[in-house]
């Protein structure tokens, strides 16, 4: 399986696809605004990971707003804030068979382009 889950509005998103060339190596494109993930999605990246922070966004405006710094958050919490709101989710997130790749730094993103190309 390749997906990734994206923003198609996020500028970072769209400059992955275009770096990684993921749009011409058959990757399967999921936006999570207008298709939000599913619980179901979200266990399986979490069993990839190894938890749901490595999957969640703290540069989300409703992590500041909802004053969650402030709060000890519990796995499932982290679970359950992913699912509410899709800003939580770090992005984008892609899955190449049993590899998974979350977020947007710059090791992330080569080792998303190595493997796409290899």
């Amino acid at each position: 399986m390749k997906k990734m889950y994206h923003l198609a509005n996020c500028t970072t998103c769209q400059a992955i696809i275009k770096e990684t060339k993921a749009d011409e190596k058959g990757v399967v494109f999921q936006d999570i605004k207008t298709e939000k993930i599913t619980a179901k999605q979200l266990d399986e990246m979490k069993k990839m990971t190894g938890s749901y922070v490595s999957l969640f966004s703290r540069r989300a405006l409703k992590y500041k707003e909802l004053g969650l710094k402030d709060k000890q958050l519990k796995e499932e919490d982290y679970r359950n804030y992913i699912l509410e709101e899709y800003t939580f989710l770090k992005r984008p997130v892609t899955i190449l068979n049993d590899k998974i790749f979350a977020g947007n730094d710059k090791k992330t993103v080569q080792q998303l382009k190595d493997s796409l190309n290899s």
